[in-house]
C-alpha cells in the first residue's frame, strides 16, 4: 500500500510539475523550475506542519502528499543541470544567483509552509 500511495503521489506531482514547465517564458534562467522548486518547499513545510500537527493523518497519506506529490513535483536534477549549463555556457552571475536563490528561498519556503500550517492547525 505504501508504494502504491508514492506512486500516485509521484504521478500528480509530476503532472502539476509538467504543467507548470508548459507556461511561456523567454528567459535563459530557469525561473519556472525555480518556482516548482520554491512551491514544493512551501508544500512539504506545509505538509510536516500539518502531520506534526494532526495525529490523525495516516501514514499513507505523508507518504502520497511528501514523498510522492512533493517528490514528483520537485526537481533536484533539472536543478543541478540546469545551474551546470549556466555555467557552461560561462553565464557564472546567473548561474550563482539560481543556485543561491533557490537554496535560500526553498529553505524560507519550508519556514512559511511550517508558519502556515501551524497558523491553520490552530
Amino acid at each position: 500500500m505504501n508504494f502504491l500511495m508514492v506512486a500516485l503521489g509521484g504521478a500528480l506531482g509530476a503532472v502539476g510539475r509538467y504543467a507548470i514547465s508548459l507556461i511561456p517564458v523567454k528567459t535563459e534562467f530557469p525561473i519556472l523550475t525555480l518556482v516548482t522548486n520554491i512551491i514544493g518547499a512551501i508544500l512539504i513545510g506545509f505538509i510536516v506542519g500539518v502531520a506534526s500537527a494532526n495525529e490523525k493523518m495516516s501514514e499513507n497519506m505523508v507518504l502520497f502528499l511528501k514523498t510522492g506529490v512533493c517528490g514528483g513535483f520537485t526537481t533536484f536534477s533539472t536543478f543541478s543541470l540546469e545551474a551546470y549549463n549556466l555555467f557552461d555556457n560561462q553565464h557564472y552571475l546567473a548561474g550563482g544567483m539560481y543556485v543561491v536563490l533557490s537554496f535560500l528561498c526553498c529553505i524560507v519556503g519550508i519556514v512559511c509552509g511550517k508558519t502556515l500550517a501551524a497558523m491553520v492547525s490552530r
